[in-house]
């Protein structure tokens, strides 16, 4: 009885003894052994561990990939354009003997305020050297990716290996908002006014090449009516020649008779000629100037004598 006294306090210390030097190491976790603050064994692997106890203790750090999020950074470019940057990076703890060595005691919250410098430093040098438009511009990568190499170099004497980093957002600072609105008001409206210059111009030549294309098109017409009327009135002539060669008479009384028509179609009731002319020919005959001609030449009639008286 006395004995199992004894034993079952020696028996809970041992168990308590053996407890307390076993640890277990997550997977997703990496482990340091300390003593005094000293490391002496360092446990990556997941499994069991051993430690001495009430001597030596864990700590443990995230195997994980970390996030971190900047604050909104200002940053002013190669132009003098200063923007607001907003940026974020992920990383993991990828020597866990250094990263103890570089933050002490501090931890993870104190390496992410370190790393933060790091990377608002580096934010700032990468984005000095080019313009804004380069930084505003959906193809950046190269400069994501130029930030996230000079990271690597600074942050792997914490023990960090930075894996990525990314601009989310850029803006311009309130007050240059409304300049740079002003700005781009500005050259939206001299692009219209360029644009509406080159219809203008472009309108000006089509009608110009119509108009040169009325007048080409009006003038062959013309011409081509002038031929076409000359040609009409040679044929023309050519018939009234002809058919005056055939009968001469005729085509004076025609002609007379085309001139009485215009005459009276003319609403005229008067006309001053002399009595001789040729023009009443055909009124006064319808034999015309050789009717006139015979009554000219006919000898005159003999005068009458008186009868001889008677004694």
């Amino acid at each position: 009885m006395r004995k199992s006294i004894f034993l079952l306090p020696a028996f809970v210390v041992v168990l308590i003894v053996a407890i307390s030097s076993v640890f277990i190491v997550d997977e997703r976790e990496k482990a340091l052994v300390l003593q005094f603050g000293q490391i002496v064994k360092v446990q990556e692997d997941p499994g069991l561990g051993f430690k001495i106890p009430f001597i030596q203790n864990v700590v443990r750090y995230d195997d994980r990939i970390l996030s971190r999020d900047l604050d909104p950074l200002e940053v002013t470019p190669s132009d003098d354009r200063r923007l607001v940057v907003d940026a974020f990076a992920r990383y993991r703890i990828a020597d866990v003997q250094q990263f103890r060595q570089a933050v002490g005691a501090g931890g993870e919250e104190v390496a992410a305020r370190r790393l933060d410098g790091i990377l608002r430093d580096t934010t700032r040098n990468v984005l000095g050297t080019v313009a804004s438009n380069d930084i505003l511009s959906t193809d950046r990568a190269a400069l994501m990716l130029r930030i996230r190499n000079n990271a690597i170099a600074e942050a792997r004497s914490l023990g960090l290996e930075v894996i990525d980093v990314r601009l989310k957002r850029t803006d311009l600072p309130p007050e240059n908002l409304n300049a740079t609105y002003e700005r781009m008001i500005a050259e939206r409206d001299r692009e219209a006014a360029d644009e509406i210059a080159r219809g203008n111009e472009a309108a000006q030549r089509t009608r110009a090449a119509a108009d040169r294309t009325v007048v080409e098109v009006t003038s062959e017409a013309n011409r081509l009516a002038e031929v076409t009327r000359g040609e009409a009135d040679a044929e023309r002539n050519a018939i009234f020649a002809e058919a005056f060669g055939a009968d001469p008479e005729f085509f004076e009384f025609y002609r007379s008779m085309t001139a009485y028509e215009r005459f009276a179609a003319s609403g005229r009731s008067s006309m001053v000629l002399s009595p001789n002319s040729e023009f009443f020919n055909y009124l006064q005959s319808d034999q015309g100037q050789a009717a006139n001609r015979s009554a000219a030449q006919a000898p005159a009639a003999p005068a009458a004598t008186a009868p001889a008286a008677s004694n």
